[in-house]
């Protein structure tokens, strides 16, 4: 059987080769005479700020009038100033503890919390203790935070426990928290900073970059006489 041919319009001639429609697209010439639509004003109507070279209004201006962002009343009131502290509460530190997730033989810090999942990662200047769970609070903690409620701090030391309250900037914390970050860019922790004069008086004592985890003699004693209570029970 003879081949079939494909029908004319499959095949390609020169004289039919041609962009895409759309694919070209023409400078607009504008003062090119009355015919071309853009001629005389160019297409920027009859006089005005708008009908000049050059014009270049900042974002909201309205003519000289008072623009809308100024006529609406203010509501509300956000401090640039205030700080963040990531809250916790003792019955979910209780639970970690109990659970492994938190030692209990040292002081817990603000790297461990973060590491054991405990608390998010967006900490703001560090943690804050809150005292839910206080009355069930059974085992001694040994914390090392930013704040902590005075509920919380009585229910901590009942239980033969202790808490401090430590100061870091925002660069303390990012040492605190990363350290292996200024080891792998050959960079030594930074000095620990001072708290600002206004809040002296809500810490401690100043953070320790790296952080000193083991406890006082006596409170190293009581957890090792709790926990051979606990394994003999």
């Amino acid at each position: 059987m003879p081949a079939r041919q494909a029908p004319e319009r499959d095949f390609i001639a020169l004289n039919t080769l041609a962009d895409n429609p759309g694919a070209t697209h023409y400078t607009k010439r504008v003062g090119r005479g009355i015919g071309s639509g853009l001629g005389k004003t160019s297409g920027r109507g009859h006089k005005g700020q708008k009908a000049r070279t050059g014009r270049s209004p900042r974002l909201g201006f309205e003519g000289g009038q008072t623009p809308l962002r100024m006529r609406v009343p203010l509501r509300g009131f956000r401090n640039p100033h205030t700080r963040f502290y990531r809250p916790i509460n003792l019955d979910t530190v209780q639970q970690w503890a109990q659970e492994g997730r938190l030692p209990t033989d040292r002081i817990i810090t603000m790297k461990d919390l973060r590491d054991s999942n405990c608390v998010g990662r967006k900490m703001g200047w560090g943690v804050k203790v809150l005292g839910r769970g206080a009355r069930r609070l059974a085992t001694p903690l040994h914390l090392e935070v930013s704040q902590v409620s005075e509920s919380a701090r009585a229910a901590i030391e009942a239980a033969g426990g202790s808490v401090a309250t430590v100061y870091y900037n925002k660069l303390g914390l990012r040492a605190l928290l990363k350290p292996d970050w200024f080891a792998a860019k050959g960079r030594l922790l930074p000095r620990p900073a001072r708290p600002p004069p206004k809040l002296e008086g809500r810490f401690d004592r100043v953070g320790e970059l790296p952080p000193r985890t083991e406890l006082p003699a006596a409170a190293a004693g009581a957890a090792a006489a709790s926990q051979q209570e606990t394994a003999a029970a």
